[in-house]
């Protein structure tokens, strides 16, 4: 289904006699993944009649209000219900999460502080990849759209997502459209994006269930694993939801050489 502000657009422009107005816009970095190639980093010209919104605009332009962190009109920052005029001058700029420009920014006046996560039904191995790293990464293949709003919202998590329409939701604040496919690339893509390295926190986090893990006594494990882990191993932890038993074995050793490896590479 067309987006209902590029109906209205439309039909403005194809109505007789109407007077149009002209602004011009220009969409910087990863927004232009948004547009087609003939308006892809490059100043373009947009028409429309009546009273609109610079956010009506750019939804009308299939850009998620989420991927957009900074609005300049005409040299000044502006808030998405600003109306737009003739000539406007649009400079429109994704989200910068690893730089503070809350001296600027209009839209946002208290920026994300903790960086947590929630993800669709897609991006299950991402989940577990950001998992691994430490970072609070909410994943259910049941969740359906306007509950991962809700708890994005609520909750204040960035929503990673391979839908584009559910980025299109005016309530979400804070959201980030994945371009990869491959679930490292992703990680890799996501570790970027957000400037995470610094916040690298290898195995502190259930790789099922995304809760905290606590150490836990080795007396208390000694019926809960095998014998020989019990016998190899000094120190033990714990999920405080599943209750599922975590050692620093072979496969951690692995682990923190694979977040290694990503944290070189990016």
């Amino acid at each position: 289904m067309p987006n209902c502000y590029n109906c209205t657009i439309e039909k403005q422009m194809k109505t007789e006699g109407v007077k149009y107005k002209s602004i011009y816009f220009r969409f910087y970095a990863e927004l232009n993944d948004f547009l087609p190639s003939d308006k892809k980093q490059k100043i373009f010209e947009f028409e429309f009649a009546g009273p609109l919104k610079v956010q009506e605009a750019i939804l009308a332009m299939h850009i998620p209000l989420s991927e957009v962190d900074l609005v300049i009109i005409n040299g000044q920052s502006k808030k998405f219900n600003y109306w737009l005029k003739d000539d406007d001058f649009i400079s429109v700029y994704p989200v910068f999460e690893s730089f503070d420009i809350s001296s600027l920014n209009a839209l946002r006046p208290h920026p994300l502080r903790e960086t947590k996560f929630i993800l669709d039904a897609h991006l299950g191995k991402l989940a577990k990849y950001l998992r691994m790293a430490g970072f609070n990464a909410l994943y259910d293949p049941d969740f359906k759209d306007p509950q991962i709003i809700d708890i994005s919202v609520d909750t204040k998590r960035i929503i990673l997502t391979r839908d584009k329409a559910l980025l299109r939701s005016v309530r979400i604040k804070h959201g980030y459209y994945v371009r990869n496919i491959n679930p490292l690339k992703q990680f890799k893509e996501i570790i970027c994006k957000f400037d995470l390295v610094s916040q690298f926190n290898p195995l502190n986090r259930c790789l099922v269930c995304n809760q905290l893990l606590k150490q836990i006594a080795k007396i208390d494990v000694e019926t809960l694993v095998s014998p020989d882990i019990y016998n190899r191993f000094t120190h033990f932890y714990q999920c405080q939801q599943c209750h599922k038993i975590f050692w620093k074995g072979s496969h951690f050793d692995r682990m923190r050489q694979f977040i290694y490896e990503i944290s070189k590479s990016v």
